[in-house]
Formats: structure tokens, sequence, C-alpha cells
């Protein structure tokens, strides 16, 4: 049944996809969070833009990373089988058992019900290996050390924090133990939850990419870290339109929280005071928008005509600091 599945697809089968000449990809781990099913891919490279073919996800079907001699296509008809009923095992075993150069793939796979495959070639550049946990996989190629993969388990195995948070510490345990020995260059995260919505953009919880810089890892952690926080907003948003002021203003304040310096997030949040009455509170917030940037007084000057501030002459020239 697998075999006649993969031959409806678009597969390795039909036309197995050409061995690049180089190795592109490097250390990656695949997991799923048991407390609320979320799943995720991360990966850390030295080659430019990891993330545009290693990380595959998608919400209640699977995560997969693809590397070493990369073939995109194990992300594509991975995600294809699992979410046709597969499990990670029998996906992968298939899609392995459809490629002639199966020897130089590194691939890991989980499925939404916490499966989970792995495979590496034996002719994956050394030092190469994975290692599969429960809920969990990491696999590494071309590192200067066969100790990071078993560094990166380890290291997920004793995170806390949520799936993103415990994903990152895996990178860096890896990075500490040498990682790839031709240095680093771009990563990428991505979490998708456990149970689609129908949704897709909401589904994705994380989808981040650092595709070239000296230093990805601390990057990408400064990138989850803005993510989180833009995640408050929009929690803040939804929150009001429930009316629901209180949680509103929570979220806002934790998101400023996680990224003091963004204007943006300091605008948008006194803005939502001054449409519940907290006037205030939202006069020294704007000035501090006005200070990194005069352009957002236009901004705010703008936003009545659009229905998000109040028409009142009188209050537009007190949030504006012509009066008191």
């Amino acid at each position: 049944m697998l075999l006649l599945v993969l031959l409806a697809l678009p597969s390795l089968a039909a036309e197995p996809a050409p061995v690049p000449r180089r190795p592109v990809h490097t250390y990656s781990i695949v997991a799923r969070d048991p407390e609320t099913g979320d799943l995720g891919v991360a990966v850390q490279s030295h080659w430019f833009s990891v993330g545009s073919t290693v990380p595959w996800a998608e919400a209640g079907v699977g995560a997969v990373a693809t590397q070493s001699f990369v073939d995109p296509s194990y992300g594509k008809l991975g995600l294809d089988l699992m979410r046709a009923g597969r499990a990670a095992p029998e996906a992968l075993a298939g899609l392995l058992a459809a490629d002639s150069a199966n020897q130089v793939r590194q691939v890991g796979m989980i499925d939404a019900t916490g499966k989970v495959a792995a495979h590496t070639g034996d002719k994956c550049i050394a030092a190469a290996g994975h290692l599969v946990g429960e809920g969990f996989s990491v696999q590494a190629n071309m590192m200067e050390k066969d100790t990071v993969w078993p560094a990166m388990a380890k290291a997920f195995q004793a995170a806390k924090g949520d799936l993103a948070e415990r994903m990152l510490v895996a990178l860096e345990a890896a990075e500490a133990q040498g990682g790839d020995i031709r240095g680093k260059q771009s990563a990428a995260l991505i979490v998708v939850s456990g149970k689609p919505t129908g949704r897709a953009w909401a589904d994705r919880k994380f989808d981040l990419r650092v595709d070239d810089h000296l230093v990805p890892l601390k990057e990408l952690r400064r990138l989850v870290t803005l993510q989180r926080a833009y995640n408050l907003m929009n929690e803040g948003d939804l929150a009001l339109e429930r009316k629901d002021t209180e949680a509103a203003l929570k979220a806002y304040a934790g998101a400023e929280a996680l990224a003091p310096g963004n204007a943006e997030m300091v605008f948008w949040h006194a803005v939502s005071l001054v449409n519940v009455g907290k006037v205030d509170e939202a006069v020294p917030l704007l000035q501090r928008t006005y200070r990194v940037d005069p352009r957002w007084k236009e901004l705010l000057k703008r936003l009545p005509k659009s229905g998000l501030l109040p028409e009142d002459p009188k209050l537009m020239n007190r949030l504006l600091g012509t009066t008191k």
C-alpha cells in the first residue's frame, strides 16, 4: 500500500533527484511537545539560507529535516505521506526505498502522534550520526566531532520552556561542541500547532530564518524573542476584539517587556490605552515613540479617519503634546 501511495505522488520513485556535488546542511532537530502537541524543526548550517530547504512542518501532520546531500522532496513527500495517515517510520522507510542515493541522505522525521524516524546514510561525511529519543530526533553531519548530536539530545531533554526554547537550547549545545567543521552561517526554526485550525497562517507559531549571519544562533534567539513579543501583541488585539481590556493591556505590556526598544509596540499599546480611556497612561508612551522618530506623530493624526482613534481635536492635541 505504501508503494502505491508513493507512486501516486510526484515521487522519488519516478524521478530520483540528482545528487548535489556538495553537502549543504549540518545539524538539526525535529520534535513534538507532549503537552501541546506542537511540532517543530530547527537547524543550523554553514551554508546560505538553510531554512529554504531543510525544515518542513505542517500543523497536525508532522515535521521533517532533510539534509546532508539534501533532497528537499523528502520534506514535501514526507508531509504528504504523514498527512495520508502514514507514521513517520513508515513514511521515511518508503522514501528511502525509492531513493537510489539514500546512502548520502540524512533525514529526521516526526509525525503528529510523536512517532519518530531518522536516517544517516553510510556515505554522509563524518562526523555524522543521529539519535532518536521520545518525541524527538537529532541529526548532524560534517561535524567537528561525534559528540554533537548526543549533546543536542541531552540538552533538549533537560531544557525547560516551550518547544521553540528547547530546540534552541539543543542547537546551542551542538555549537558548544564545535558544531559544523566548516563554521556557521545560517539557521532556521519552525513551530506549528498540534491541531490544524484550517487557517495555516495561524497554525505557524514560529517561522523564522537567518539566511546569512556571523552568529546565526544568536540572531535566531533574538528573532524568537521578538516573535514572542509580536505573538503577545496579536493576543492583545484578539482580547480587544472580545472587549477584554485587562487581558489586552496585560498582553501589550508583556510584549513591550520582551522588546523594549520596539517603538511600534509602544505606539499601538498607547493607542489601545487611549481607546479604553487611559489617556494619562498613553501620553508618555507616545512621547517615547516621538523621540525615536517624529513621524509617529503624523501616523497618529491619520488614525481617526480609519476609525482607530476618536475624532476629537482636543484629544489629538493632547496626544501630540501640543496641549495638556
